[in-house]
C-alpha cells in the first residue's frame, strides 16, 4: 500500500511537471509570435509636420483655425504633384501647427503609392492664416533622410529578414 501511494505520488508529480512543459512551452510560442508580429509590422504611413504661423502683420496666429495643404513633389521643388492633401488645424498657444502628413483630406495620389525610391522629394506646405483655402503662405523643402525609411519596408533585404524570421532559412 506504501508503494502503491508512492506511485500515485510519483504519476502526480510526472503529470504536474508535463502540465507545467506544456504550459512553458505555450508562454515560450506566444512570446515568440508577438515578437515576430513587432519586428515584421508595418511602417506607419504618415510622417509629423509642424509649423509655426504667423498671419500678414507678422503676429503669430494663437489658438486659431488655418487651413494647410501639403504636397509631396517628385524631382524638383516645382516639380510633379505624387500626394496632396489638406487638413484644418488649430495652432497652440506658441502659433504652432502639428499634423500628420498621410493622414489628412486626400487630393491628388495616396502616401501609401510615393514610390520613395525615385526620389529626391519635397514637401510643400500652403497656409491660409484665416482657416480656409486663400493659401498665402507657401514654403518648400527638399526631403532628407527620415521619410526614405519608407522605402525600408520593400528593399530585398527587410523581405529576407522577414523570411529568415519565419522559416529559418
Amino acid at each position: 500500500m506504501v508503494a502503491a501511494s508512492h506511485m500515485n505520488n510519483h504519476m502526480k508529480s510526472c503529470l504536474h511537471s508535463t502540465t507545467n512543459r506544456n504550459t512553458m512551452k505555450t508562454i515560450y510560442t506566444c512570446i515568440f509570435f508577438l515578437i515576430a508580429a513587432a519586428v515584421s509590422a508595418q511602417t506607419p504611413q504618415s510622417m509629423s509636420y509642424q509649423a509655426v504661423v504667423r498671419n500678414a502683420p507678422n503676429v503669430l496666429v494663437q489658438e486659431g483655425n488655418v487651413g494647410v495643404r501639403i504636397s509631396i513633389l517628385q524631382g524638383t521643388p516645382i516639380g510633379t504633384v505624387v500626394y496632396q492633401e489638406n487638413h484644418t488645424v488649430i495652432t497652440n498657444l506658441n502659433g504652432l501647427l502639428t499634423l500628420e502628413v498621410g493622414m489628412g483630406s486626400i487630393l491628388v495620389g495616396t502616401f501609401a503609392g510615393i514610390n520613395w525610391e525615385n526620389g529626391p522629394y519635397f514637401i510643400q506646405s500652403e497656409i491660409d492664416p484665416a482657416g480656409g483655402s486663400n493659401y498665402s503662405i507657401t514654403t518648400t523643402s527638399q526631403l532628407l533622410a527620415v521619410p526614405y525609411a519608407f522605402h525600408a519596408k520593400t528593399s530585398s533585404d527587410a523581405a529576407r529578414i522577414k523570411t529568415l524570421l519565419y522559416t529559418g532559412f
